[in-house]
């Protein structure tokens, strides 16, 4: 299709001596390049870039947008990740003093609960002092009254014995009669 223009339009300039198709014509058929095949590629090319631009121009859009989607969604999942990595390390490097807190806070609970438990241990102390001393005061009065009782009895016997030795018959008598004579008895 190349020769046929090319001739056209050589052949068209009129008669000189040497033509110039004459001229260019080596060039233009040198073995391995011929020019025309090129030419001729090239317009194939053109045809087809023209009946094909349309449907691939959307295909290739559609696929550039979903190519973009992705991408973008890829960004967000990186930033997502970036944040939960700053999230994590954050807490990481928090780790140190929230167990040191931790730490603390069992060492300020475990001195007040000794001091509430020392303090509920002295009140015991106290109610048990002050119990122990009622009942030793209770323990003590029944003995001091059992002792009382016990002195009593031994008074009394002590005093019967001595009553019972220095007693005799003439003695009895004289006991008798005055008993019953102050009961108004015998005259």
């Amino acid at each position: 299709m190349f020769a046929l223009i090319l001739s056209f339009l050589l052949l068209s300039e009129g008669g000189g001596t040497v033509s110039r198709w004459q001229q260019i014509e080596p060039y233009l058929n040198y073995p391995g390049f011929e020019a025309w095949k090129f030419l001729n590629l090239g317009i194939f090319a053109a045809i087809m870039f023209y009946l094909l631009k349309t449907p691939l121009s959307a295909a290739f859009k559609a696929k550039r947008d979903q190519i973009r989607a992705e991408l973008i969604k890829a960004e967000e999942h990186k930033q997502a990740a970036l944040a939960e990595l700053a999230s994590v390390e954050a807490k990481l490097a928090n780790l140190d003093q929230d167990s040191a807190d931790v730490i603390e806070r069992a060492k300020d609970e475990a001195a007040a609960e000794k001091k509430r438990i020392g303090k509920e241990m002295d009140a015991e102390v106290k109610r048990l002092e002050s119990q122990t001393t009622a009942e030793i005061g209770r323990k003590a009065a029944q003995v001091r009254a059992e002792l009382r009782r016990y002195s009593a009895e031994e008074a009394i016997r002590l005093a019967e014995e001595k009553l019972k030795a220095e007693i005799n018959a003439e003695s009895d008598s004289r006991l008798v009669r005055s008993g019953i004579g102050a009961i108004g008895g015998l005259k």
